[in-house]
């Protein structure tokens, strides 16, 4: 039986932990991952990567718990074994606050994460200018690391990867039986989704070794990320920029902002600026397409649109994404039972 040739096209956090799903999980499947972008110059490098969910509005509840809960159970494996440093995956605790009360004072994926508490009193004199927090354990994943530490594994899966700038999916037809498209942002182009739109992340990468705990204000815009080599501060959410720039004037902004949680980060140095494009749209797209020109089939599969989400869910999706797949490879075998897969 001939393997059945799968191009994922997009080569960040999503289209790498698709292409290692999908060469783990289908039968008799051939895997190439073709992008123009590969780490360290993909948005995933530039994300902070720390697993603090947000909720999608087109997905229920239940479903982001079961994507959240996948990734993190995965990520917690890989952070317990002698592949954690070389994966870029440890655990981080840390405090999420609020100037006022949250609606939620216990969010749905708080028995996900580890040792999930209200924080106490003494706790919160270290933020005076905030009434309500919440201690957690998390995980956090280093993009840099994490995202070559994939693309080894589908190497060694048997995988390919090429460099290479796709205009039309139908140039991947007839190399290729199945394509999956995780190519983010390039959607906007490469299908003519006009949903997906860039919300412009800028961050700092500061050295301050002596920050070992997260601080998240409860809105998500500013927060302090100590990782493995740096910490990251942050952020903006620019919806529908498209400056890769950084902007010396938000770095300012975002430094004065972080301090005022953490005075300590007066004394950080070795600062650089960072920007990222998140691809944002209504809802993760995670669905089936047939192509058709012609007499011409191609099947797609759909997996992009995570906005500033992506690492907190992305094996949850890619294992949803790998389902998709292997309907596809269903779908093939039965419609043409005389071809050769």
């Amino acid at each position: 039986m001939d393997a059945v040739r799968v191009a994922v096209v997009g080569a960040g956090v999503i289209g790498l932990s698709t292409a290692l799903c999908v060469s783990k999980l289908v039968p008799w499947s051939s895997i190439t991952v073709i992008s123009d972008k590969f780490s360290p110059d993909t948005t995933s490098d530039v994300a902070a990567g720390m697993l603090i969910p947000h909720a999608y509005a087109d997905a229920s509840i239940h479903k982001q718990k079961q994507w959240f809960r996948e990734t993190f159970d995965h990520l917690f494996s890989i952070a317990n074994s002698a592949e954690a440093g070389d994966a870029g995956v440890h655990l981080v605790s840390g405090w999420q606050i609020f100037r006022n009360l949250p609606t939620e004072e216990v969010p749905f994926w708080a028995d996900v994460v580890l040792g999930f508490r209200k924080m106490s009193e003494a706790e919160l004199k270290k933020f005076p200018q905030h009434v309500f927090g919440q201690a957690f354990t998390t995980l956090k994943c280093e993009g840099p690391v994490y995202l070559p530490w994939l693309e080894k594994r589908v190497k060694e899966s048997g995988g390919l990867i090429l460099k290479r700038r796709i205009e039309d999916l139908w140039e991947l037809h007839p190399s290729f039986d199945i394509v999956v498209n995780c190519s983010g942002l390039g959607s906007r182009e490469l299908m003519g989704d006009s949903e997906i739109l860039p919300v412009r992340g800028q961050v700092l990468k500061v050295q301050a070794p002596w920050v070992k705990h997260f601080i998240r204000e409860g809105s998500g815009l500013t927060y302090i990320y100590p990782g493995a080599s740096n910490v990251t501060l942050g952020g903006t959410r620019q919806k529908g920029d498209w400056n890769l720039s950084p902007d010396p004037e938000i770095s300012r902004d975002i430094l004065s902002r972080c301090c005022a949680l953490e005075s300590s980060l007066h004394g950080a140095y070795d600062m650089k600026e960072k920007v990222g494009l998140r691809p944002f749209r209504p809802g993760v797209r995670l669905q089936k397409e047939l192509l058709v020109q012609d007499v011409r089939r191609l099947p797609v599969v759909h997996h992009y649109g995570h906005g500033s989400g992506g690492f907190s869910v992305h094996w949850g999706t890619a294992l949803e994404a790998t389902k998709l797949v292997n309907e596809c490879v269903h779908d093939l075998r039965t419609s043409a039972p005389k071809a050769k897969l």
